[in-house]
């Protein structure tokens, strides 16, 4: 997909989002400050994943709109119409076998690279409208490592509304956080996932609101 096309396809994504979250959501952001100095460099966002397409379209209005890449599973890629909208959009799949990780790999570093934000969701699967930060692996912290990059994160919290039974949502924006360049390499990842886990952990009490209630099974 060429250049052109792939930016006309953000600029509308871009548009929906800030339609969409403000509208349907009720999304407002909070400290987005921290990013203004990281304008015209690149850096990873990671966020708690609780909204099935908000996810998809709230960093770029998180970002202020600049360029933004969303690592996703490939099953996003089977949703009707917008699935394959989504690489044009900033989408970068997760490769289902090993032998394309290579290039999805490359595929990040270059959007870094690019003076571009490339965002994660560490926890992997969505629970639409989850208050607790779910436990995520350090494995998702490779690139900044790699890179030597600031990390900054993204929460997303729910409060009742006056009107209507849906939440409003708010995401809160903190970092960044670097890694610490005086540990070895895998204390290192550990120590910067930590950082950013009990950060949007501590942001995730600003939750008020549970539209819906996750609870353990219990066995019988």
């Amino acid at each position: 997909m060429s250049r052109a096309i792939s930016s006309l396809l953000f600029g509308v994504a871009w548009l929906f989002g800030q339609i969409y979250c403000r509208f349907v959501l009720h999304a407002t952001i909070e400290n987005r400050r921290v990013l203004r100095g990281y304008r015209k460099q690149g850096y990873f966002l990671y966020g708690n994943h609780t909204q099935p397409i908000g996810d998809v379209f709230q960093p770029a209005r998180v970002t202020g709109g600049k360029r933004t890449y969303v690592v996703a599973s490939p099953a996003n890629l089977g949703i009707p119409v917008l699935g394959r909208l989504l690489p044009g959009m900033g989408a970068l799949p997760i490769p289902d076998s090993m032998h394309n990780m290579r290039r999805f790999w490359d595929a990040v570093r270059q959007r870094y690279r690019g003076n571009h934000c490339v965002v994660i969701y560490p926890e992997a699967h969505v629970w639409p409208y989850c208050t607790q930060i779910r436990p995520f692996s350090a494995t998702a912290f490779r690139f900044p490592i790699e890179e030597d990059a600031p990390c900054f994160c993204m929460t997303t919290t729910y409060q009742k509304r006056r009107w209507g039974t849906k939440p409003k949502i708010t995401v809160y924006v903190d970092g960044p956080f670097f890694p610490d360049k005086t540990v070895k390499r895998k204390e290192r990842q550990q120590k910067l996932c930590d950082a950013v886990f009990d950060c949007m952990q501590q942001r995730s009490k600003s939750s008020t609101y549970a539209y819906i209630r996750y609870e353990k099974e219990t066995k019988e």
